[in-house]
C-alpha cells in the first residue's frame, strides 16, 4: 500500500472509539497528517478533557500504521485542545439551560415503581397549567417516554444556534421531549458502561435546544450511581422528586436514594415523595381498595424522613392503558386524572 494521506486515513478509519461508537477519523480526532523521511506525523485530538480511551486508541494507531507501512516511524502529537473542548461543552450546557428556571430530577431507588409514568403525567399536568415544560428521558437503559407519548418512531432534527449544533426537542401535549429512545432501535439492549451512559445523558440534556422553560424534568435511571452524581452536579439540579411503592423492598431502596441526595457533597433539596401503586381499584368496583403492596409505606416514609408527601397513586387500568397507548391519563377526562392534578398542585407548593 502506497504511503499517502488517503491510505493513512483509510487505515485509521478502522479504529472505533469505544464510547462514541464511531471511527476516530469521523470523530475529527486526526488532524494535520504529514509525511516526511519515512515518518508519519499527525495530531491526535481527544473529544473531552479526560478521555479514558485515549492511550488505548493511540497505541492502536501506532500498531496499525506500523503493520501497514513497514519501516515507518510514527509520531503522534497530542493536541492540547481537550481543555478547549471541555470549555465548549460546558459553554453549550450553560447556553441551552440559561432560560430554564427550574431543573427537577424524578428518581427512584429501584426500577419498576412507575417513575416514568409519574414523570410523564407530571410534565403534561404542568403544561396543562400553563407552565413551559421540558422532559429528558434519562432512563438510558430503559427509555419508555417516547412510547408513553406515542412518538417512538420520531426522529429529532439538528439545528444550528449561535456556535452550537443542537438537537431540536420533539413536542407533544405541549411538552418538549428528548430521549435516547429516539436514536436507537426499539428492540436493542443498551450495554453501556457508566462513562458512555453519562456522556450520552450529558448530550441529551445539555445538547438540546430547550429555549425558555419554567420546568425541565429529568427522568433519571433507577438506583444510585455515578451517573446520578454526575448529572446532578453538571446540570445543577434545583431539586428532586422521589417515587416509590408502599412495598418494603422499594422503601428500602428509596431510603438509599434520599440519603444520596442528602449527602453533603450533593445536597439537593427533595421537593417531595410520591407513593405509586398504593392500592388496586377494579374498574367494576371503583370504591374498593386492595392494598397489594402494603398500606401507606411511602406516606409513612415521608413522615419519618421529613419529606413533603405529594400523592398516593392507585393501580387502575386507565393509568396503565394511557401509558401503553401514548395518551397520558392526565390528558384525558378519566376520573383518575385528578390524582395527578393533586400531585402537581402539591409539587408546585414546594417550589420556592
Amino acid at each position: 500500500m502506497n504511503l499517502n494521506k488517503e491510505n493513512i486515513l483509510s487505515q485509521l478509519e478502522q479504529i472505533i472509539h469505544p464510547e462514541f461508537e464511531k471511527n476516530i477519523v469521523e470523530l475529527g480526532m486526526i488532524e494535520n497528517i504529514s509525511i516526511s523521511d519515512n515518518e508519519i506525523s499527525f495530531y491526535f485530538l481527544t473529544k473531552k478533557q479526560k478521555d479514558p480511551f485515549a492511550t488505548l486508541i493511540k497505541k492502536k494507531c501506532e500498531r496499525l500504521l506500523t503493520e501497514t507501512f513497514s519501516s515507518v516511524k510514527i509520531n503522534i502529537m497530542e493536541q492540547k485542545q481537550q481543555q478547549n473542548t471541555a470549555k465548549h461543552e460546558q459553554s453549550q450546557i450553560n447556553y441551552v439551560l440559561q432560560n430554564v428556571k427550574k431543573i427537577v430530577a424524578i428518581m427512584s431507588g429501584k426500577g419498576g415503581v412507575g417513575k416514568s409514568t409519574i414523570s410523564v403525567n407530571l410534565a403534561v399536568s404542568l403544561a396543562n397549567k400553563g407552565f413551559k415544560t421540558g422532559l429528558v428521558d434519562a432512563d438510558i437503559y430503559g427509555p419508555s417516554v417516547p412510547k408513553m407519548f406515542g412518538i417512538q418512531n420520531t426522529q429529532p432534527m439538528m439545528v444550528k444556534v449561535e456556535n452550537f449544533e443542537l438537537i431540536e426537542p420533539v413536542e407533544r401535549y405541549n411538552v418538549k421531549i428528548m430521549s435516547i429512545g429516539f436514536f436507537i432501535n426499539h428492540d436493542d439492549a443498551l450495554i453501556w458502561r457508566a462513562p458512555m451512559a453519562t456522556s450520552a445523558l450529558r448530550q441529551l440534556a445539555g445538547g438540546t435546544y430547550w429555549g425558555e422553560l419554567d420546568f425541565l424534568l429529568i427522568d433519571l435511571p433507577p438506583g444510585t450511581s455515578d451517573i446520578h452524581i454526575t448529572m446532578t452536579q453538571e446540570l445543577k439540579l434545583d431539586g428532586t422528586v422521589v417515587v416509590t411503592t408502599p412495598q418494603p423492598v422499594a422503601i428500602a431502596d428509596a431510603i438509599k436514594g434520599i440519603n444520596m441526595f442528602r449527602q453533603e457533597k450533593i445536597n439537593i433539596p427533595i421537593f417531595g415523595l410520591v407513593e405509586n401503586m398504593s392500592w388496586f381499584t377494579p374498574k367494576e368496583l371503583p370504591e374498593n381498595r386492595y392494598y397489594i403492596f402494603g398500606m401507606d409505606g411511602g406516606k409513612n416514609l415521608a413522615a419519618e424522613m421529613q419529606i413533603p408527601f405529594l400523592a398516593q397513586i392507585p393501580i387502575v387500568q386507565s393509568i396503565r392503558q394511557g401509558g401503553d397507548d401514548g395518551i397520558p391519563i392526565i390528558f384525558t377526562n378519566d376520573i383518575h386524572a385528578k390524582v395527578f392534578d393533586e400531585l402537581t398542585d402539591n409539587f408546585l407548593k414546594q417550589i420556592k
